[in-house]
């Protein structure tokens, strides 16, 4: 399940795609647009711009912005980021230590089968691709 962090990340990258102007833009303009709390924002913003996905200045003129074009961030990277692994059991995961019953699991390779749907699914989608989704219809990317 992907968690509100890894959720709100993504809705504040498409935020700062579609209002880009060339300025920073104040993170409580996002939190507004977004309806999203200014102290939970102050904790995932951290991250996104530790990894180089957002840019920040703090003081008058100060916000956040892109660091790079919509089309540029994927879906799955940002999800990493924040979520961590996204393997949908623990023994897929990168630090998992080997697991004693692998050779005789009956259900590893669905596990794996199913976590590659998932990264190739993720991988797929781009923030550019997300700015493109009407809200008003069912559409799937």
């Amino acid at each position: 399940m992907i968690s509100s962090r890894g959720r709100y990340a993504l809705r504040v990258l498409i935020d700062l795609a579609e209002n880009r102007n060339g300025k920073y833009i104040p993170l409580k303009d996002i939190a507004n647009r977004q309806e999203i709390s200014l102290k939970y924002l102050e904790r995932i913003l951290p991250v996104l711009s530790k990894n180089n996905m957002i840019e920040g200045v703090h003081g008058k003129g100060g916000g956040y912005k892109l660091t790079k074009d919509p089309d540029e961030y994927k879906v799955s990277d940002i999800l990493r980021l924040t979520e961590g692994d996204l393997a949908p059991v623990a023994c897929l995961k990168a630090d998992a230590p080997p697991c004693k019953k692998a050779a005789e699991c009956r259900t590893l390779a669905m596990w794996k089968n199913y976590y590659k749907l998932i990264n190739n699914y993720f991988d797929g989608i781009t923030i550019a691709d997300l700015m493109k989704v009407n809200l008003a219809d069912n559409y799937v990317i």
